[in-house]
């Protein structure tokens, strides 16, 4: 009988059920880990954004509940994977209350382990890292699929910037809730 292999221990679902903006700031820093195929992927999240919820005209929710956003309507802890221009997956993990609709972009990570190809923007990073549509709505607190503290915390610097590509947002598009760690070399934009 093989061992049973141990993965760094998955953040709690406390840890989501917060306000989205300290959720997305305190994600900064933290492994992404995906097991796929036997491979466990590794990536130090280092840029987020924040969706606020459906009074948020940039965020997937304003459109209200659909088949599309229902996941980010459901119970924090949740990853909510969508598929971005037909082609590119993009992870979220739900953040506040049930019901709420809120979630954090994960934008870009760091390869740690068994990550290969760009991981400089969300439909990147989710290629490199195997992520893709069939991952919506996993519960993050799991072994395979999961958020967890770095072995080592380092020290970090935040940065606020405006979100990306959300122009058409009116007043949203210019809210500082975009969030990176500051001079690291695998942000999505500089």
């Amino acid at each position: 009988m093989a061992p049973k292999r141990i993965f760094p221990k998955a953040l709690p679902r406390s840890f989501y059920d917060r306000d989205t903006v300290a959720v997305a700031m305190d994600l900064l820093g933290k492994h992404l880990i995906h097991v796929s195929g036997g491979v466990e992927r590794i990536g130090r999240i280092v840029e987020v954004e924040a969706y606020l919820g459906p009074h948020d005209l940039a965020s997937h929710s304003s459109r209200g509940l659909t088949a599309r956003t229902g996941v980010m309507f459901g119970p924090p802890g949740r990853a909510y994977v969508s598929l971005v221009y037909g082609m590119h997956c993009c992870m979220n993990v739900v953040t506040e209350r049930e019901g709420h609709a809120s979630a954090v972009l994960i934008r870009a990570v760091e390869p740690v382990k068994n990550v290969e190809g760009s991981t400089r923007g969300p439909g990147r990073l989710c290629k490199a890292m195997h992520i893709d549509r069939g991952r919506n709505g996993q519960d993050l607190t799991g072994d395979d699929f999961h958020i967890a503290d770095p072995p080592v915390p380092e020290p970090i610097r935040v940065v606020k910037r405006p979100r990306v590509g959300v122009d058409y947002a009116g007043k949203w598009a210019g809210r500082l809730l975009r969030f990176c760690i500051r001079g690291n070399p695998f942000l999505s934009k500089p």
